[in-house]
């Protein structure tokens, strides 16, 4: 839980309070936390520089068991990032076994033309929900907990002003820890039926409406594609339906999301070293289905419509095998040259059902789709592919505001030719291994109709073995801010 409190600093009552301290710049115009920060500054171990962090216990005149300063650096490299990774700093280090509390002290005043105050208590917000989260479900002994309450120190007039807004970022930042429990979830807790009724309780309780397709509706469907990379798991694939209506809703937006609940890699199966973590091929779903969560309980004004396939790539007798030919739900036939490419496979027909059944004027679909995408851009940084410029740049822009980072990819026309089969419309990958990214891509636009469509591929972003700033290891939750930042442009643009 996130609130807003205005009491002066001194009479806070709390285990901590956290103090973001830029080095060359008093941000705070209390007199009491002016005097702490020079006290802080003082110490020959704390400058404030980023990632720095002092702790004072008792400090005289405060009801705070402790004030924490978190370092923030220089003015000249302030950004709003460093203002989440701060706020998760602090909120991270204020976590222990027993459920705590801790507030934050906001920044008084405008700091640049993007830090303004409310950018900056949005920012320190995120960051403080974003790292209140401890997945720990599996653990005997849980030696650190989430804090029962954070509060956000302003003045009473921004506390007024900012109401709405933190109950939109809390929605959204729920929404995103609860992608990342989905991702973390072992895969022989979230088959693809388990999953799919996992995420359909979870939308019916904020008014979606959620339904799921067996695989005999899938039969009946003719999608052959997703029944495919689904015959050799005993667990048959699903086809999961959310859908958010608002009354007069303003168009309609398709969100896809790739759900391989473990992606053994069919026949030609994955080594040991990239076997281990494929649990988390349905990151994409997770953060599809977190969106439109999120985005009916902000009350977003289009109709969103998350379309999320789900899939065991497994290997049996009954597995799909190279050299197989398959129809997908729009008629197009495909040649599978590998199946541990199946990812681009299960969003071929949930895109072409997207498209046919809803005709929406804007379809993202978002997946942990390729290696090769890792290798160009690392693991901070998704691909974003997009023949619709206007598209491309404004989920480009919604990922800088979020800081989930989105690479523009270009999508050659000429590289189309590397999909060709001799024996089907298309191929499921290329002849060799470069531009792996790209062919994929490329494939998938295969499959959206006319309508505006862009790819987001998150394979790098979407686990981190380490911990981040506001994310401990594991799941980062990577899209659902995006998402959600990118549908309010749409909204705004009347894209």
């Amino acid at each position: 839980m996130i609130k807003l409190t205005s009491t002066e600093p001194s009479r806070i009552n709390t285990e901590t309070l956290i103090i973001p301290v830029c080095p060359d710049l008093d941000m705070h115009q209390s007199p009491v936390i002016r005097a702490l920060t020079r006290q802080a500054l003082g110490s020959h171990t704390f400058q404030g520089d980023k990632g720095q962090e002092l702790s004072l216990h008792q400090p005289l005149e405060m009801k705070a068991g402790r004030v924490l300063f978190t370092g923030l650096g220089p003015f000249s490299e302030l950004t709003l990032e460093r203002f989440r990774q701060a706020a998760g700093q602090g909120i991270r280090l204020s976590q222990h076994a027993a459920k705590g509390d801790a507030v934050l002290a906001v920044p008084d005043g405008d700091l640049g033309t993007d830090l303004v105050r409310e950018n900056l208590l949005a920012a320190m917000a995120e960051g403080a929900l974003l790292s209140n989260h401890c997945p720990n479900h599996y653990k005997s002994e849980h030696k650190i907990q989430a804090l029962q309450t954070i509060r956000l120190h302003t003045d009473a007039a921004m506390a007024r002003k900012s109401h709405a807004a933190l109950k939109r970022i809390d929605a959204i930042c729920r929404g995103t820890l609860q992608a990342r429990d989905w991702i973390n979830q072992p895969a022989n807790e979230k088959t693809p039926d388990q999953l799919a009724r996992g995420m359909a309780q979870a939308a019916r309780r904020h008014g979606v409406t959620a339904t799921i397709m067996d695989e005999k509706k899938l039969q009946r469907l003719k999608m052959g594609a997703l029944l495919a990379v689904g015959a050799g798991s005993a667990h048959p694939p699903r086809l999961l339906i959310l859908e958010y209506t608002p009354p007069q809703a303003r168009g309609t937006i398709a969100l896809v999301g790739k759900g391989v609940t473990f992606d053994a890699g069919g026949l030609n199966m994955k080594p040991t070293g990239s076997i281990e973590l494929m649990k988390i091929d349905m990151a994409g779903a997770a953060a599809v289905a977190a969106s439109v969560i999120a985005s009916a309980e902000i009350g977003a004004r289009q109709r969103i419509v998350g379309i999320i396939p789900l899939a065991e790539n497994m290997v049996s007798g009954n597995a799909f095998r190279p050299g197989d030919i398959v129809r997908a739900y729009n008629g197009r036939t495909i040649e599978i040259g590998n199946t541990d490419a199946e990812g681009r496979l299960i969003l071929a027909d949930a895109l072409a059902y997207a498209a046919k059944r809803y005709r929406p004027q804007v379809m993202i679909d978002m997946a942990t789709l390729t290696g090769a995408c890792v290798v160009a851009l690392g693991e901070g940084i998704a691909g974003l592919f997009s023949p619709d410029d206007r598209l491309r740049d404004l989920i480009e822009q919604a990922g800088r505001d979020v800081h989930e980072r989105c690479w523009p990819m270009p999508l050659p026309e000429d590289y189309q030719e590397l999909l060709k089969s001799d024996l089907a419309d298309m191929r499921n990958i290329g002849p060799g291994r470069w531009g792996g990214a790209i062919v994929a891509a490329l494939f998938l636009s295969e499959f959206k109709g006319k309508t505006r469509w862009a790819h987001i591929d998150i394979a790098g972003p979407a686990y981190h073995k380490k911990a981040l700033p506001y994310s401990q290891p594991g799941a980062t939750g990577f899209g659902v801010r995006l998402l959600c930042r990118t549908i309010a442009s749409l909204q705004r643009e009347k894209l």
